[in-house]
């Protein structure tokens, strides 16, 4: 693990701490996000401290056609109970994304600073977003970084049952038709899992990442 300099540059991923930290400091212009999902590697600290820069090992993905759609998300689809859109309310999604409240968490990682340099990655065509509707309300959605044949997902909220879940499945099976080979997770958990998402370790990730790493950036 090392410090940041003004240079991009960062270590290997195989450098990392056991708990997946990669490197300290920096900023987060959009030079450097680049850089940092190509080789595999996010950003999340929490709120006035130092950026930390992660690669978590194992690393929690979904293979997009191994989505799983339970009977009643099923139901839920065929009732049109929500109207589904890409990318097309980026701001709104993140900024909700900050605010929604989540158990064992106190506060949010989103701050300003992670808005304005998401919202310019989303500018410069790189993040982009899942939004669900109700009655023309947001109601849930999911942002990320756009590789090209990976989708590194970043946070989703959900202010309504099942919106969260509408989106990441929308993301899933738009990612199966246009062959995206992953959607990112970054890390377990079992609302993830249950959604048919699963670890695996973080160097095979890195061989599907760095196989086709020209992507849409």
């Amino acid at each position: 693990m090392i410090f940041l300099t003004e240079n991009i540059k960062f270590p290997p991923v195989h450098t990392a701490s056991s708990d997946g930290v990669v490197a300290v400091g920096g900023d987060l212009s959009p030079e450097r996000l680049k850089e940092a999902y190509r080789q595999g590697i996010f950003p999340w600290f929490d709120q006035g401290s130092l950026i930390l820069w992660w690669s978590p090992d194992p690393r929690m993905v979904l293979y997009p056609s191994e989505v799983k759609i339970s009977k009643s998300m099923r139901a839920v689809f065929r009732k049109k109970l929500f109207k589904i859109t890409y990318n097309t309310a980026f701001h709104q999604v993140i900024e909700n994304c900050a605010k929604i409240e989540r158990n064992e968490q106190d506060g949010t990682w989103i701050d300003n600073d992670m808005i304005a340099a998401y919202t310019k990655l989303h500018d410069l065509g790189w993040a982009k977003s899942v939004e669900v509707w109700h009655k023309d309300e947001l109601v849930g959605g999911l942002y990320g970084v756009d590789l090209g044949h990976i989708f590194c997902g970043e946070s989703m909220f959900s202010k309504m049952s099942n919106a969260s879940k509408a989106a990441f499945i929308f993301l899933a099976e738009k990612a199966e038709k246009e062959n995206y080979k992953l959607i990112d997770c970054q890390l377990y958990t079992d609302h993830l899992a249950s959604l048919g998402a699963r670890e695996i370790p973080r160097e095979v990730f890195m061989s599907i990442l760095e196989s086709n790493n020209l992507g849409s950036i």
